[in-house]
C-alpha cells in the first residue's frame, strides 16, 4: 500500500478511535448542533422535501422484504409503532465524515475523472448506508423495546459509518483511483 493510502486509513482509524472515546460527548454535541441548526430555515427544506422522499424509500424497502409498513409524510408505522423521521435522522454526520475523508483520500496525482468517480461512489454509498440504517432502526423500533432503536441510532450508527468509510476507501484505492500518467516529451532530433 502506498504512503497516501496508508495515511488515509490511519486518519480514518484515528477518527474512529477518537469517536469511540468521545461518543457520549459527540452525541450531546450533535444534539446541541441540531438545536442550533433548527433555529435556522435550512432544516425546513430538508424536512419538507428530502425527509418525505427518504421515508418513501425506507417504506418501499420494508414492504418489499415483507414487513408491512404504513408510510406518512415524515413517519413510518412498523408493527403498529409509529416512528417519526426528522431531518436529523438522515445521516448528515455520515456525510460530514465522508467529506472530511475526501481531504486526505483524494490528495495526490490521481486523474480527475477517477476522483469524480470516487466522490460519486462515496456520496451515493453514504446515501444508501443511511437508508439501510433507517431501515434497520425502523425494524428495531417496530419489533423491540424502543431502547434498542435509540442505542443503535445514537451509538452503533457511528460504527456503521466508520465501517462503510473503511470499505469505501479500500475499494476506491483498489479499483477506482488511477494515477495520472506522466507525459514524457520526445525529442525528434
Amino acid at each position: 500500500m502506498e504512503a497516501k493510502e496508508k495515511l488515509t486509513f490511519k486518519n480514518l482509524f484515528f477518527i474512529l478511535t477518537l469517536i469511540l472515546i468521545i461518543l457520549p460527548f459527540l452525541t450531546t454535541f450533535s444534539e446541541q448542533l441540531t438545536n442550533l441548526i433548527q433555529k435556522t430555515p435550512l432544516y425546513l427544506f430538508i424536512q419538507s422535501y428530502i425527509v418525505p422522499f427518504e421515508v418513501r424509500i425506507v417504506g418501499l424497502i420494508l414492504n418489499t422484504v415483507g414487513i408491512k409498513t404504513r408510510v406518512g409524510v415524515d413517519s413510518l408505522t412498523v408493527a403498529g409503532q409509529q416512528l417519526r423521521v426528522t431531518w436529523n435522522c438522515l445521516g448528515w454526520q455520515s456525510l460530514l465524515f465522508l467529506l472530511v475523508s475526501f481531504f486526505t483520500g483524494l490528495q495526490g496525482t490521481f486523474k480527475l475523472s477517477s476522483k469524480l468517480e470516487v466522490a460519486a461512489i462515496g456520496i451515493l454509498g453514504t446515501f444508501w448506508i443511511n437508508i439501510l440504517r433507517i431501515v434497520f432502526i425502523s425494524i428495531l423500533g417496530g419489533y423491540l423495546p424502543s431502547v434498542f432503536a435509540i442505542v443503535f441510532h445514537d451509538y452503533f450508527a457511528t460504527l456503521v459509518t466508520a465501517l462503510w468509510l473503511f470499505m469505501f476507501w479500500w475499494f476506491s484505492y483498489t479499483f477506482v483511483l488511477e494515477e495520472k500518467q506522466k507525459i514524457k516529451a520526445k525529442l525528434w532530433f
